[in-house]
């Protein structure tokens, strides 16, 4: 049997199958597929050394969960975190399955440039609430800098 290592590359190359974003286009209200995982002590253990706090509650947040449906759905030119709010209503369980449901909250232009809002709700296996959060992303990152030369 003959094969290439051209059609081997081929084969193993992952397809990115994402859609570019169009801004313009992007509606409010767009609901992602939701997300779920399960919670484990390592995770915890994980980011309680990561934020050097051996009693840290909340290590959803650093999951990135908030964006994590976006980016699986969209490729753009990449993003700078403007604002981030983070609501924690009650601690995950380590071994609780998290539910996660992700949104487009809004969109807006500011000072010509075009900005996304997106919010995501996690909520464990009992239905507990247990974060939200609401993230602004400038989506056009070549800008940072430019009002004081950059």
């Amino acid at each position: 049997m003959e094969n290439s290592s051209s059609e081997d590359a081929f084969d193993m190359a992952e397809v990115d199958d994402r859609i570019e974003l169009d801004w313009e286009a992007l509606e409010v209200g767009e609901t992602f597929d939701k997300f779920e995982y399960l919670l484990t002590q390592e995770m915890i253990d994980t980011y309680r050394k990561g934020v050097m706090d051996p009693e840290a509650s909340f290590p959803t947040i650093a999951h990135k969960v908030d964006v994590r449906q976006y980016n699986a759905k969209y490729t753009d030119a990449g993003s700078v975190n403007a604002r981030c709010a983070f609501h924690c209503y009650n601690p995950p369980v380590a071994g609780k399955r998290l539910t996660v449901t992700a949104w487009i909250a809004d969109k807006y232009l500011r000072r010509g440039k075009n900005y996304i809002v997106t919010e995501a709700v996690s909520v464990d296996e009992d239905g507990r609430l247990i974060d939200r959060v609401i993230t602004h992303e400038l989506k056009q990152p070549t800008e940072v800098g430019k009002k004081w030369g950059g």
